[in-house]
C-alpha cells in the first residue's frame, strides 16, 4: 500500500516578494538594520501570501513512538522514558509544556507508536475536547514501536503508509496557520542520523552524536550499530523505502503532517534534528515543502548542522539545544509574531514624517 501524498505546489511569487521587500525597506530604519527579523517577516509573508501576515492559533504537535533499535543500546535512557514523557507532556511538566503555555501555543501529543497504551482521559479530543490551555492526546498508534532495523525493516510498507496518512488527516483537524513540530522517542536520534546518511550521503561517523547523553564510548558503540543498519539496508534508496526500512513511526507520521501543512500553506516551524529529518524526507517527496519552513534552531547534535546545510536552511537560533520535544520551536516562536508585527505595524518614512537617507 502506497500512501496518498498531498501535492505541494510552488508558492514563488516575484511580485509579492518584491512588494514585501519594498515595504520592509521603507520602514523607519536603515535598510536591513533589523537583520534576520526582516528576513523572517519576508519569509512568513511569502508563505501566507500576504503583505500583512497574522499568525493564528499556532499548534505544537509532539509525535511520540518507540524504536526497536533502542534495544541495541543506542540511547543512554531506557525505552520506558518515551511513555513516561508522554504522561509528563499531558501533566504539563515537560519543557515543551511550559513553553507552550508561556507563549499561548496549543499543545497536541500524538501516540504514533508508543510501546504502551494510555488511559482514556478528558484530553482525548475524540471523546471530549479539553479545556482551553490543556494538552490534547491524539491516539494514532500504528504499532507498539518499530522493529529493530539492524535485523530487518523498521516498518512494513503498509505501516509506513498508514503513519503518513495519520499525519495528513491529523493536520486537517487542527485549526490555525502555523504548525510547530516536536517529537519524543528513545533512540530517534539514531533514526535521524541514518536518514541523513541514506538520503544525503554524509558519513554516519560525522552525523552521530550523544543523543540523550551517551559517553564517548557509548557514541562509538552507537556508530557501530548504525553501520550494521546501513550495511543491511544498503540497497534501499527511494525515500519511502528508506523511511520504512530505517525510520520511526513518529517520523513517518510527521512526514504526513508536514506534507499536509505545506499543502495548506501553513507556516511549518521546524525544531531540531529529528523534526528536520522528517522535513528532509517530506522534501524528497514534494520539494516545495521547503518553501513553507522556518527553522527554529541549530541543534547541539552534530548531524543537525549538516542536515540544515543539505536543505540550504538557516536557523533562527544557535543555542546548542538538544532536548527535542519541540522545545526549540517553542523557544523561537515569539520571534515569528514579532516579525509579522514589524511588517504590519511599523511606520514608513512617509507616514511618520521622518526624513530618508540623504547620501
Amino acid at each position: 500500500m502506497l500512501p496518498v501524498i498531498p501535492e505541494v505546489v510552488a508558492i514563488e511569487d516575484a511580485v509579492l516578494a518584491a512588494h514585501v521587500q519594498a515595504l520592509l525597506d521603507d520602514k523607519t530604519k536603515p535598510v536591513g538594520s533589523l537583520g534576520m527579523l526582516e528576513q523572517l517577516a519576508h519569509r512568513i509573508a511569502c508563505i501566507l501570501g500576504t503583505d500583512a501576515p497574522v499568525l493564528q492559533q499556532p499548534q505544537m504537535v509532539v509525535f511520540a513512538a518507540d524504536h526497536g533499535l533502542a534495544a541495541r543500546g543506542v540511547s543512554a535512557y531506557p525505552v520506558d522514558v518515551t511513555w513516561q514523557m508522554v504522561e509528563n507532556f499531558m501533566a504539563g511538566g515537560a519543557a515543551v509544556s511550559v513553553l507552550a503555555r508561556q507563549h499561548g501555543i496549543a499543545l497536541n501529543v500524538v501516540d504514533c507508536g508508543v510501546a504502551r497504551d494510555f488511559a482514556v482521559r478528558e484530553q482525548d479530543p475524540e471523546d471530549k475536547l479539553p479545556k482551553a490551555g490543556q494538552p490534547r492526546l491524539w491516539r494514532r498508534k500504528v504499532a507498539y514501536g518499530t522493529q529493530d532495523c539492524s535485523q530487518g525493516p523498521a516498518m512494513t510498507q503498509q505501516e509506513c503508509a498508514l503513519a503518513i496518512r495519520n499525519g495528513v488527516e491529523l493536520v486537517k483537524k487542527l485549526p490555525g496557520n502555523a504548525l510547530l513540530l516536536g517529537e519524543m522517542g528513545i533512540g530517534n536520534t539514531s533514526t535521524a542520523s541514518l536518514l541523513l546518511t541514506k538520503l544525503c550521503g554524509v558519513p554516519i561517523e560525522q552525523v552521530t552524536g550523544m543523543g540523550t547523553g551517551l559517553s564517548a564510548e557509548g557514541v562509538q558503540r552507537k556508530i557501530a550499530v548504525l553501520q550494521q543498519v546501513l550495511a543491511l539496508h544498503a540497497q534501499v534508496s527511494e525515500p519511502l523505502e528508506v523511511l520504512a526500512a530505517i525510520g520511526g513511526l513518529e517520523v513517518a507520521t510527521m512526514v504526513g503532517a508536514v506534507l499536509q501543512a505545506a499543502a495548506e500553506r501553513r507556516v511549518v516551524v521546524v525544531d531540531g534534528f529529528i523534526t528536520t529529518a522528517a522535513v528532509l524526507v517530506a522534501s524528497r517527496l514534494q520539494p516545495a515543502v521547503l518553501q513553507r519552513c522556518v527553522y527554529a534552531h541549530s541543534s547541539g547534535e552534530p548531524g543537525h548542522a549538516l542536515m540544515l546545510q543539505a536543505l540550504h536552511a538557516k536557523a533562527l537560533l544557535d543555542w546548542q539545544l538538544r532536548l527535542g520535544e519541540g522545545s526549540g520551536a517553542a523557544t523561537a516562536w515569539p520571534l515569528l509574531p514579532a516579525a509579522c508585527a514589524i511588517l504590519r505595524e511599523m511606520a514608513s518614512f512617509g507616514a511618520a514624517g521622518v526624513a530618508t537617507k540623504s547620501v
